[in-house]
């Protein structure tokens, strides 16, 4: 892995398979809606999502599943979250990337509604357990 030394040790929270969107910029502040990122069965891109915890906190990472590239990756702040469900669907969320300084939004889904659920409740666990 890119930036870390040989004996650091990562743990691995979460892996699922997800689908990432372009997103329209956000209307006021109404909310996301994944009826209105277009072709929904369309992705920018597909791939895995693997949430790492490392000594310096915890990341997104969204990778392509088989040789492991990395397409983007969101740091976990819990003083400003990186992930925000959509207002009209379980399965979709939308996710702050940043790198050297440059900040996207991209949407993300997931092709089962298990693996949306199961984001969802380590997502609510993690947020449970901050002090």
């Amino acid at each position: 892995m890119e930036g870390f030394g040989d004996d650091e040790i990562e743990s691995i929270l979460y892996i699922g398979r997800e689908t990432v969107f372009k997103i329209p910029p956000l209307k006021a502040n109404e909310g996301h809606r994944a009826q209105e990122w277009g072709d929904l069965g369309n992705p920018l891109w597909k791939g895995r999502l693997r949430i790492i915890e490392r000594s310096k906190g915890v990341a997104l990472q969204f990778e392509d599943a088989i040789t492991g590239e990395l397409f983007a990756k969101a740091d976990y702040d819990p003083a400003k979250p990186c992930v925000e469900a959509v207002l009209d669907s379980s399965r979709y969320f939308v996710v702050r990337v940043e790198d050297a300084g440059k900040r996207a939004y991209i949407g993300m889904g997931f092709l089962e509604r298990t693996d949306s659920f199961d984001f969802r409740l380590h997502k609510a666990m993690e947020e449970f357990a901050e002090p």
